[in-house]
């Protein structure tokens, strides 16, 4: 099989160059996170990006995905001549120690495999339920706001900056009128509660050098994604908060090849932990990318 890392690293790079990060959803029917029609659980970590991608590129109106044999089962098909888009997941196995084979003790690795779905709008024949319909009435300033309270962040409002302070533990932003709208406020506040949710009382996000990329450019990297599956998950768009680093992440993804693999994973814990503090429990996902 061909390099899935560096398959779904060289698309991303593409999209960054192109001013498309992929992590900003392309839909607006408050259902932004892609999940499986079948099923109904929504795809997790690089899955999202990789998904947000294909929607992009292909235009697709539906963020929701199936496999033909859950197509098949539905009572649809894939209409002819219809390409699908590979998403992936770890597959543990245990593999023998090269220098002594008969050990009692073997190394479990995981191995990146890959599957093929579809988008909804690629398949004919699906029974009514499953038409798109109109969107839902969503109220996306509440959402956003009840998971800012229920986080018990300290949050304070003053100056024209917005920025999270690691020593003090709190978050500082502009005050809400200083946004020309609403979902900007929120997106932002959103994007400082990812950085948040590093603190070593919380998921303790060590601010260390990784290999080809500034520790604050790759943490920057994880706030962008939680803070866009969080702006997904309220129905409301997410803001690219900062440009600037675009350069940085575009070399050290070039330089490695499972950099956003890593990064989309503990972006994935950072919103599943806000979530989790709102009482909203993450769907499980066999896939488990962001373990």
């Amino acid at each position: 099989m061909n390099d899935l890392y560096q398959k779904v690293t060289d698309r991303i790079v593409a999209a960054l160059e192109a001013g498309v990060p992929p992590w900003l959803a392309p839909w607006r029917d408050g259902s932004a996170i892609p999940s499986n029609l079948a099923t109904g659980k929504p795809y997790r970590g690089i899955n999202v990006l990789v998904l947000h991608l294909e929607a992009l590129e292909k235009g697709y109106p539906d963020s929701r995905w199936l496999t033909v044999r859950q197509a098949n089962a539905l009572g649809g098909c894939v209409k002819q001549g219809e390409h699908g888009a590979s998403v992936v997941f770890f597959k543990w196995r245990e593999v023998e120690e090269e220098a002594d084979p008969d050990a009692e003790h073997r190394r479990v690795v995981p191995l990146l495999r890959a599957y093929t779905v579809f988008n909804a709008s690629q398949v004919a024949f699906l029974p009514e339920r499953f038409q798109l319909g109109q969107a839902p009435q969503w109220r996306p300033v509440t959402e956003a706001e009840t998971l800012l309270a229920e986080s018990g962040a300290v949050i304070r409002h003053g100056g024209n900056r917005a920025f999270y302070a690691p020593g003090e533990d709190m978050i500082q932003l502009p005050p809400p009128a200083w946004f020309p709208e609403a979902e900007g406020y929120y997106a932002t506040a959103l994007h400082e509660l990812a950085h948040w949710t590093g603190h070593p009382s919380r998921l303790c996000r060590v601010l260390g050098r990784r290999s080809g990329i500034d520790a604050y450019a790759y943490e920057e990297l994880v706030a962008e994604m939680g803070a866009a599956f969080l702006c997904a998950h309220c129905g409301i768009a997410a803001r690219l908060e900062h440009a600037s680093y675009i350069d940085a992440w575009l070399a050290a993804l070039r330089h490695d090849k499972r950099l956003i693999f890593v990064a989309a994973g503990a972006a994935q814990k950072a919103a599943d932990f806000v979530l989790g503090t709102a009482h909203v429990a993450p769907s499980p996902e066999a896939e488990a990318l962001a373990a």
